[in-house]
C-alpha cells in the first residue's frame, strides 16, 4: 500500500507533513528529529487505523478522568444551571427539559457526532440552540470535550422572532379596561419606569425616596444597582399604592410566568398581537431616542446590557427631523422662555 503522508524538513528548520494525495502541508512546529517522527508515526496510524480513534483517545483521556467515558450531556446542562440564580436559574430549568434535548440527554459527550446535535437543532426551537451552544461550550471550557463538536462557523444562525414596543394607544386601551387597581398601577408604572416585570414586581415603598423623587433598587438579574428619577405622573400613581412594605403585594407573589399569561389574556382580549410585558421596555426605549434622551443615559435607566436600548438607538426607533428653519424658529422661542425645548418626533404609519 502506497503511503500518503511523507515527513520532510524545510530549509533545515521547521518539520511538516505532506499529504500526497491532497498536496496539503501541515507544520509540525518542532525542529527536533525524534519529536517530529513521533508526531508523523502518530499521523500515520491515525489514518491506517481510523477506527481505533476514538478508542485511543478514550484510553489516554480516562487516565487523567476517570468519568471521561462516563459523562453524558445531561452533566454539563446541570453543572452549568448550578452557576445561574433567580429567574435565570428557573429559565435554565424550564430549557433542559427541552424535548429535543431527550435526543442526547444520555449521549457520552465524547461519543457525540456532529449529526446528533444538528437532530437536535432541527427537531428543537430557537430556545434549543441558544442553550445547547451553552452546554456546549461549558463543556469545552471544563475539559470534558476534547474538541468541539460542531465549530462555531457552523451552527445554524440564531434568528428570533421579531419583537416590538407597545404602543401609547395600545397602552392605553389596556389601562382603561383593565378593573384590577394592583394590576393597572404594575402596567402604567412599566410605561414610565421601562423596568423589567420582576424587578418591577418586587418593587417596595422603601425603594422610595420622596424627598428627591428617586426608585433605587438593585437589578434582580445584574445585581447593579438602578437609580430612576421620577416625575408627578409617577408621583401621582404612587400614592394610590401601599405606603410601606411591597408595592404590589399580588403580583410579588406570583411567578413572571403568571405575570405574563395575565398580560396576554389582556392583550388578546383587546386583539393586540405581537406584545409582551418585555414590549414596554421597548416602548420606554424607543421614546427615549425619540425624545433625545443621551443613549448613555437611556442604558443607565435600563441596564447598560438592556437589549432594548441597542435596538431602539440602532435602528428600530424611527424618527422624523423637522426641517432647520422649524428648528430655529422653535430654539429661539425656547430661548425666549416661550414654548418648549424642540425634539424630533417619531414617523407614524
Amino acid at each position: 500500500m502506497k503511503q500518503q503522508f511523507r515527513l520532510y524538513r524545510r530549509n533545515g528548520g521547521i518539520y511538516y507533513i505532506h499529504d500526497d494525495k491532497t498536496g496539503k502541508q501541515e507544520s509540525l512546529h518542532t525542529r527536533e528529529r525524534a519529536e517530529a517522527s513521533a508526531l508523523f508515526a502518530a499521523k500515520t496510524q491515525s489514518h491506517r487505523q481510523a477506527h481505533l480513534n476514538l478508542r485511543l483517545a478514550r484510553t489516554y483521556l480516562a487516565a487523567t478522568d476517570p468519568m471521561v467515558s462516563k459523562r453524558t450531556w445531561q452533566v454539563p446542562m446541570e453543572e452549568l444551571a448550578k452557576t445561574k440564580r433567580g429567574t435565570t436559574l428557573e429559565r435554565w430549568q424550564r430549557a433542559i427539559k427541552d424535548k429535543a434535548f431527550d435526543l442526547i440527554r444520555d449521549l457520552p459527550i465524547l461519543e457525540t457526532q456532529a449529526e446528533h446535535f444538528l437532530k437536535v437543532l432541527n427537531t428543537g426551537t430557537v430556545s434549543t440552540n441558544v442553550f445547547l451552544r451553552r452546554a456546549h461550550n461549558f463543556a469545552l471550557d471544563m475539559g470534558w470535550l476534547p474538541w468541539p463538536v460542531v465549530v462555531k462557523r457552523q451552527w445554524p444562525a440564531i434568528e428570533f422572532k421579531e419583537k416590538r414596543a407597545i404602543t401609547w394607544k395600545e397602552h392605553c386601551q389596556i389601562i382603561e379596561r383593565e378593573n384590577n387597581p394592583e394590576r393597572k398601577a404594575f402596567y402604567q408604572m412599566a410605561w414610565h419606569l421601562g423596568a423589567s416585570q420582576s424587578d418591577l414586581a418586587f418593587l417596595e415603598a422603601e425603594n422610595v425616596d420622596w424627598e428627591h423623587h428617586v426608585i433605587s433598587f438593585a437589578r434582580m438579574k445584574t445585581g447593579s444597582i438602578a437609580i430612576m428619577r421620577f416625575g408627578e405622573d409617577v408621583a401621582e400613581i404612587l400614592r394610590d399604592l401601599p405606603g410601606s412594605g411591597p408595592l404590589f403585594p399580588y403580583l410579588r407573589s406570583v411567578r413572571a410566568g403568571d405575570r405574563a399569561t395575565e398580560f396576554k389574556q389582556r392583550c388578546n382580549g383587546l386583539d393586540i398581537k405581537g406584545v409582551t410585558l418585555h414590549s414596554y421596555r421597548y416602548a420606554w426605549a424607543e421614546r427615549a431616542k425619540i425624545a433625545g434622551y443621551p443613549e448613555r443615559f437611556a442604558m443607565e435607566n435600563l441596564g447598560h446590557n438592556s437589549k432594548a436600548v441597542h435596538r431602539a438607538y440602532a435602528r428600530k426607533a424611527q424618527v422624523e427631523l423637522p426641517s432647520l428653519s422649524e428648528y430655529e424658529r422653535q430654539r429661539k422661542l425656547f430661548a425666549n422662555g416661550v414654548g418648549i425645548e424642540p425634539v424630533a418626533h417619531a414617523i407614524t404609519a
